[in-house]
């Protein structure tokens, strides 16, 4: 797989190389050379989760990784499903959350585990990453334990669920967390900063796991296959799918899904009050304003990193941006729509309830809708049980984190403190 830098075409890598460097020169998000459809896409859908995701990472990432290698690692990655959830005649849900931390970043942040593990020089490595609530819980317990890999955790302190939090701050060991004060495009600029700094990736062995790592993008395309491998096949061709959307790296993957031709008929970029992609979808003007913390606050991101690579994938097959639509909600909307997607019988969180919404608004007469349900209920269970007059019992994992003790610490969004830290 070769890969080039979008703000800099002269570099490019491979993919051992973009996994382990995370981000390129000026900060740049690497991007595949080519995208070349896959020639058995409805053979693949016929096939379970598996080995059609062994097929789809072969076919991306190419021989870099032998066909019996690449299967193992999918094997220890992939090991829960991905149900596809019917709550009407023409919606379905896609539960994303059956993994060890229950949210759909189980699936990059374990294969990027594998990855890591697979093509690393033996060399240290210290994976710096920002959350504004999932990514965090799934990379740690990716990494929690493996040998050679330190993991340093950022995230805006308060404005994240408490049971969120307690899943990644209470492991210890070799992952490190800290709560800093200010908002997630806060961390996201620390992380950025750090990626700057020579001497701190030189001392430490610098590697990211946010969806800027490629690794972490093409392990999400594989559950867009497996959402429509399970609808009816009279029906595959008329998918419209709405994807919460924060950073915007789980769009980015169904993009590229849709590139390999998978049938999807369009996306719907569904987000809060922090929509600075539905306002640039609709003026072309790109003017992120302030982030405003939300009940759906694994969205709460005003300058989403991986808008770059949709932009550059629309370019590239020759898509206009138009073509995604797009919407938000506030606090109050998202709230009636959790409510009324309960009376239809099925039991969400904010971020899934939004994307339902805005997939409603969008969806066609004789199409069929899909929206990602990305985070177990329970991960939001404060706000779920208010809105819903519910008392949501806690899944294992949660119930066990919830009652340990956070080993996190506070600083400020100083880059000079953060690096004082990781050096040490």
């Amino acid at each position: 797989m070769k890969l080039y830098n979008i703000k800099d075409n002269s570099e490019t890598i491979n993919f051992a190389g973009a996994v382990r460097q995370g981000l390129g020169r000026g900060q740049g998000l690497f991007f595949p050379e080519s995208l070349n459809p896959l020639p058995n896409v409805d053979a693949l859908l016929e096939l379970p989760l598996v080995p059609r995701s062994v097929a789809i990472l072969q076919h991306l990432i190419g021989d870099e990784i032998p066909e019996s290698t690449l299967a193992a690692m999918v094997e220890r990655a992939f090991t829960f499903p991905a149900p596809l959830v019917k709550v009407d005649d023409h919606t379905y849900a896609l539960e994303l959350f059956h993994g060890p931390t229950l949210a759909f970043k189980d699936f990059g942040g374990r294969f990027m585990a594998q990855c890591l593990a697979t093509l690393s020089d033996d060399g240290k490595i210290t994976i710096l990453t920002a959350t504004s609530g999932d990514t965090g819980a799934a990379v740690a317990h990716a990494f929690y334990g493996l040998p050679n890999i330190e993991v340093v955790i950022l995230y805006p302190e308060g404005k994240i669920s408490p049971l969120q939090e307690k899943l990644f701050t209470t492991l210890g060991g070799n992952i490190r967390t800290f709560a800093v004060q200010g908002d997630f495009d806060a961390c996201q600029a620390l992380v950025k900063q750090a990626f700057d700094d020579e001497e701190l990736k030189a001392a430490v062995g610098l590697n990211s796991a946010n969806s800027i790592n490629i690794s972490r993008l093409v392990a999400q395309v594989c559950y867009y296959f497996e959402a429509v491998a399970e609808l009816p096949a009279e029906q595959r061709h008329k998918a419209v799918i709405a994807v919460p959307s924060g950073n915007f790296g789980n769009l980015t993957a169904g993009l590229i899904a849709k590139a390999l031709g998978l049938p999807v008929k369009r996306f719907v970029a569904a987000t809060n009050a922090n929509d600075t992609v539905p306002r640039y979808l609709e003026s072309g003007n790109w003017d992120p304003h302030a982030t405003v913390a939300t009940l759906s606050n694994a969205m709460d991101v005003s300058r989403p990193n991986n808008w770059p690579r949709v932009e550059e994938l629309c370019r590239v097959k020759g898509w206009k941006l138009s073509d995604i639509a797009s919407g938000a909600l506030n606090d109050e909307q998202t709230k009636d729509a959790l409510k009324r997607l309960f009376a239809q019988g099925y039991l969400c969180e904010p971020h899934g309830a939004i994307a339902w919404e805005l997939l409603n608004k969008e969806r066609g007469k004789d199409e069929v809708g899909i929206f990602l349900c990305t985070a177990h209920p329970a991960k939001f269970k404060e706000s779920v049980d208010e809105i819903l007059g519910q008392d949501i019992p806690l899944p294992g994992p949660l119930a066990k984190h919830g009652a340990m003790e956070s080993l996190s610490e506070v600083i400020p969004a100083d880059f000079a403190a953060l690096k004082a830290k990781m050096m040490k």
